[in-house]
């Protein structure tokens, strides 16, 4: 059999792509005028026909209970056809499935696997994904270790949680030597992404002087307030003590519910 060279191979996986997009054309024109009922008409005979994205789409559309009556056991079934096709986001959600026992019987062993499949194709939510069932101990054995490496690979992309979380490990010296230095520059890489629980943990660290250059009030109630105004309920707490050390006498806006 002739082997394709590499040009060629992207450019039958750029066509494949371009051919499935047509074909959920009328999905996405459903879903744009807010006819959720006809989306759910349109999708499913395409992913009946194997249209992996279809199978994803019609998945999210059980699980969310929009167009379709919720049927999580429904939603984890098309999410698998996805999955076993190799769909990324298909193998993400069905690690959620299985971790929360959504649909699926409850199965930390069957989370890390999906998580871990798609991790090891690249992408950065199921890498930290990954990361946080070593570190929890969930599915696998306890691993520091193991959840520094696959936090680092998905904060090496950008992705906030995983920076936030890569930080942490940092600053509690698990699975890494301890770095409050190293600690505060990925916290801060997902803080000033808007991931709330960063700016929490940044604040701390300016309150404390601890990795940052100096001691900074200031700047811990910056990023407190950031981090409060994003939802996280600690920092409001924390936040009004500053402030009363300074003789604030205002509140900080509780977050949005």
């Amino acid at each position: 059999m002739r082997r394709l060279g590499l040009a060629a191979l992207v450019g039958l996986l750029a066509v494949g792509a371009a051919a499935q997009d047509r074909e959920l054309a009328e999905y996405w024109n459903a879903i744009g005028r807010g006819d959720y009922v006809a989306a759910a008409n349109e999708v499913r005979p395409i992913a009946e026909q194997g249209n992996p994205e279809a199978q994803y789409r019609l998945a999210l559309i059980y699980a969310d209970g929009t167009g379709l009556p919720r049927d999580d056991a429904q939603a984890a079934a098309w999410m698998r056809k996805a999955a076993e096709q190799g769909h990324l986001r298909a193998q993400v959600s069905l690690g959620h499935f299985y971790k929360d026992g959504r649909g699926v019987a409850q199965d930390d062993a069957a989370a890390l696997a999906w998580y871990r499949k798609a991790a090891e194709s690249g992408d950065a939510v199921a890498q930290n994904n990954v990361g946080y069932m070593y570190q929890s101990g969930r599915g696998t054995p306890k691993d520091d270790a193991q959840a520094v490496k696959w936090y680092r690979q998905a904060a090496d992309q950008g992705l906030a949680g995983a920076q936030s979380n890569l930080g942490v490990m940092y600053l509690q010296g698990a699975g890494v030597a301890r770095d409050d230095v190293e600690a505060a520059n990925w916290i801060r890489r997902a803080a000033q992404q808007g991931e709330a629980y960063a700016q929490y943990n940044l604040g701390l660290l300016y309150a404390q002087g601890r990795g940052v250059l100096v001691r900074d009030e200031r700047d811990a109630i910056f990023w407190l307030r950031k981090s409060a105004e994003g939802g996280y309920p600690p920092a409001i707490e924390v936040l009004k003590r500053l402030q009363a050390q300074q003789g604030a006498v205002s509140p900080p806006a509780r977050p949005a519910r």
